[in-house]
């Protein structure tokens, strides 16, 4: 089969051709946003989603054929490797179904049944598994001898070589994996003597548990098997034995009396081979099936967060609040760069409100100051009732930032690369300021998982973590596109066909030769190819160049065919862009071509409306109650402001200005029945919470969205 086959079989909802024209183009280096805005012609109009389903199965045809390689090696290379069985890896396009082709062969540490090979009982074992045989005892006397001390133990040995047999079936296995998929229930006991008591409390629900393993949500089972790792609970995941062992007996039983020694083979066989194996199998793929419902969830999360609202380029003034150590205060001008820094000591135990007063005033006034932002952890309820005591001579707008992840950037190689004479305070609140004016150009700087917006982050596949975050962080810089005069190091390596060594490389050069005034210039760029620059130019904006397309999504390659549609109108292009009237007149259809198709033509056009137009929206103030600033004053009925910070399958957490977030669970989001919560909430959404229950202990707050 070949991969094209494989894929159009997983995606039957695309051609074929349009398939194997994006397979090729994946195999000639194009990214997914490239293949999906600037090659919608050779696709068939896929978009990035269909895309980059493909890329996936792409990858699992690739890793298959990879293991089947592997797999026909080891057995050629033990001299079993037959037309038959190469036959049938050749046609075998699941990992399951190969390692279960793969079972015998396999190199096995000595197991009961390969010592009882050595004593020379697998005749006996062939004899017994036949059935044919009525006087086993007397046939199984021929084979003691002095390893072999008895009847009873020449049948025990035959039994363990019946076994692995039976172990090793594959439609036995199947049929088990069925039974336990459909029927096995996890079964959860607390252990006793827990060092951590405290800690376990959080997994009190598991203490004692039982469920179906089908019906288990994604979230349940990734907190149970947190509980078992940590040492809390004891986990069982099993089906009835005697169902079990039926299920072995339909394909081992050549009557409808079962002879004794393949019932006692049979369940020794389930016992010892078969239900560990298929239970843990089970597990496990019940638990890769919930690390890619948390991943998708961590993924959604992510992408709304890189994709909030930026306030834009503006002189701010940010703070990282703060008690005993004070509030680290920054200014920052209009690119985001630091140009001055101090410490104000406005609370307790210094309360120097006056002179952080006068500062603030002072800072203001100084740096033009049109924005604060103020980091949301300790002491920010507090910094911003300070700030909004004070009276400015103009206006100056005040933002509570999310500061997730700021310790972590701060702390990191990239922001000592960018702040090397500064401690990780001033670092911190570089990040805040820098986060109100582009969250997704800050954010790209911290490891994602570091930033809160998932579910069980540290449980799931750390590699398809990695890999899941990562094309989401490259779509969304992709899809809103990047200043290359102004972009890090860290935000450009996101960019289309660029990476680190080449992102690297265009900010020497910015630092040897000042900013690039055309898409042209970026040619000049150290390693920059022909490909590279293929690949990354549209995506790459320019501020104020000579040609106003340098700073618009439309591609290099296309500027010809805009230069056109100008001329077609008599007017310039500076004339065109920009001017709804004048582009209602262009004749799209007098511009196809071979290799330009309507697709193509209508997204020029819509993008010369509003050339380089950031999709996010723009950055709003939110007040929190002033009345509630910590758990202890929440009373149960209370209707509260909030900013929804975490989604979840089972829900979502707000933020209602408090250390604790609150849970609205899913039952509560609506007055119908919420499937997808994504279709109901967003990541950064006010809303308006009603408090249900609030746990003093267990520090829990329970919430409600459903109150009218």
């Amino acid at each position: 089969m070949l991969v094209t086959q494989y894929i159009t079989k997983q995606l039957s909802d695309i051609s074929p051709k349009s398939i194997e024209n994006t397979i090729a183009l994946l195999n000639d280096d194009c990214t997914v946003p490239f293949i999906a805005r600037y090659r919608k012609e050779v696709t068939g109009n896929l978009d990035e989603v269909q895309i980059s389903s493909i890329v996936k199965w792409k990858k699992q045809f690739e890793e298959i054929e990879k293991r089947k390689k592997t797999i026909l090696k080891a057995i050629e290379e033990q001299g079993e490797l037959t037309d038959e069985i190469r036959e049938k890896i050749d046609r075998t396009f699941d990992l399951t179904a190969l390692e279960d082709i793969y079972l015998p062969f396999k190199k096995k540490r000595k197991t009961k049944a390969s010592a009882a090979k050595e004593k020379g009982l697998e005749p006996l074992a062939k004899i017994i598994a036949s059935q044919k045989a009525t006087d086993i005892e007397s046939i199984a006397l021929k084979y003691t001898n002095n390893e072999v001390a008895s009847v009873e133990e020449a049948l025990e040995g035959a039994r363990h070589i019946i076994a692995e047999w039976m172990s090793e079936n594959t439609a036995v296995r199947n049929n088990l994996r069925r039974e336990y998929k459909k029927s096995s229930f996890l079964e959860t006991k607390k252990v006793k003597n827990i060092e951590n008591e405290e800690e376990a409390q959080k997994f009190k629900d598991y203490f004692d548990w039982s469920e179906p393993i089908q019906k288990c949500p994604s979230h349940r089972l990734l907190a149970i098997l947190r509980a078992e790792s940590k040492g809390f609970i004891k986990l069982k995941n099993e089906i009835d034995r005697e169902e079990g062992v039926d299920l072995i007996l339909d394909k081992f039983s050549r009557s409808n009396h079962v002879d004794k020694q393949v019932y006692l083979a049979a369940e020794d066989s389930y016992k010892r081979l078969l239900a560990p194996s298929i239970s843990n199998e089970t597990v496990t793929s019940a638990k890769e099936k919930a690390d890619d419902t948390a991943i998708k969830v961590f993924a959604k999360n992510l992408k709304q967060l890189l994709l909030g609202a930026p306030l834009g380029e503006k002189n701010i003034l940010a703070i990282d609040p703060g008690y005993r150590t004070g509030c680290k205060v920054v200014c920052l001008n209009k690119q985001g760069d630091l140009v001055h820094n101090e410490t104000i000591f406005p609370h307790a135990p210094q309360k120097q409100t006056t002179q952080a007063m006068k500062k603030i005033n002072s800072l203001i006034s100084a740096y033009k100051i049109e924005a604060i932002a103020i980091g949301n952890g300790t002491a920010s309820r507090e910094t911003e009732a300070f700030i909004k005591r004070m009276r400015f001579q103009k206006d100056v707008q005040v933002f509570i930032v999310n500061e997730a992840g700021a310790s972590i950037y701060s702390a990191s190689k990239i922001a000592r690369e960018e702040f090397p004479n500064y401690d990780i305070t001033v670092r911190g609140a570089v990040s805040i300021g820098r986060r109100l004016a582009d969250p997704l150009a800050e954010l790209v700087k911290i490891d994602a998982k570091s930033i809160g917006v998932g579910q069980y982050q540290h449980d799931v596949d750390q590699s398809k973590l990695k890999e899941e975050l990562d094309e989401t962080v490259f779509t969304c810089v992709n899809s809103v596109g990047v200043n290359i005069n102004t972009a890090s190091k860290s935000l450009l390596s996101y960019v289309s066909g660029i990476g680190d060594k080449l992102a690297e490389n265009i900010v020497e050069y910015r630092k040897e030769n000042g900013a690039f005034s055309s898409r042209n210039e970026i040619k000049k760029v150290k390693r920059l190819g022909a490909k590279a620059f293929e690949q990354s130019a549209a995506f790459l904006r320019i501020k104020n160049a000579k040609n106003p397309l340098d700073d618009s999504a439309v591609h290099p390659e296309s500027y010809p065919i805009v230069e056109r549609m100008a001329k077609s109108l008599k007017v310039s292009l500076n004339d065109l862009i920009g001017n709804k009237d004048l582009i209602s007149k262009i004749k799209v259809n007098d511009f196809v071509s071979d290799k330009v198709g309507i697709p193509t033509l209508e997204d020029i056009v819509k993008e010369l409306e509003k050339p380089g137009l950031d999709p996010r929206k723009k950055a709003t103030i939110f007040e929190f109650d002033a009345t509630i600033k910590t758990i202890e004053d929440l009373r149960t009925g209370q209707i509260l402001p909030g900013i929804i910070n975490n989604i979840t399958n089972f829900g979502c957490f707000v933020d209602i200005g408090i250390k604790e977030s609150g849970l609205v669970h899913i039952s509560n989001l609506s007055n119908t029945f919420v499937s997808d919560i994504n279709e109901v909430v967003s990541l950064h959404q006010q809303v308006k919470v009603k408090v249900l229950e609030v746990d003093l202990t267990r520090k829990r707050i329970q919430l409600s969205m459903n109150y009218k």
